[in-house]
């Protein structure tokens, strides 16, 4: 269970990019939770989800003695969920996924987008939680602040676009 918990269903698996492979399978699942519990549920899943991949990772790391192993993609689903339950953040029907207009999918792909961005090249208080916190804090708390900023980058941006628009 350890194993498949904290590699996504075994995502990380992938020999090519296995954090992007971990962020697309978690990108669905978060909008699925979007567009049938909402944004409070898929916050709160989140945590949960954090809490245990954290206990989970500290135990991996103590039994492998191998710190953020590239096979732990769990912390791309933490990212990606954080960034979506901070935009879009709406609450739409499944048949309202390809209207433009409510932002829904623009925003989705755009918190894609920005979260793996930051996940890959870590900058300011992210590079440094990377480089500095250990154990599964510190395997999931720059993705955290990567999915926040994600998200809320993802939010001004759209914001912006109907200012324009």
């Amino acid at each position: 269970m350890n194993w498949f918990f904290i590699t996504l269903g075994y995502s990380g698996l992938s020999p090519k990019a296995p954090g992007t492979v971990g962020t697309l399978v978690s990108l669905p699942l978060g909008m699925l939770i979007l567009i049938y519990f909402g944004a409070e549920t898929l916050f709160l899943a989140t945590l949960l989800v954090t809490a245990i991949a954290i206990k989970e990772i500290n135990r991996y790391e103590k039994k492998s003695n191998i710190h953020d192993d590239k096979r732990i993609v769990i912390d791309e689903l933490v990212g990606m969920w954080f960034a979506l339950s901070v935009a879009p953040a709406i609450s739409i029907n499944i048949d309202e996924i390809s209207n433009f207009e409510n932002g829904f999918l623009i925003q989705s792909v755009l918190s894609f987008f920005l979260f793996r961005y930051f996940d890959i090249t870590k900058p300011s208080i992210i590079g440094r939680i990377d480089r500095e916190a250990k154990g599964g804090v510190g395997v999931m708390g720059d993705d955290i602040v990567a999915g926040f900023a994600a998200g809320i980058l993802s939010a001004i941006i759209w914001q912006g676009l109907l200012i324009i628009v």
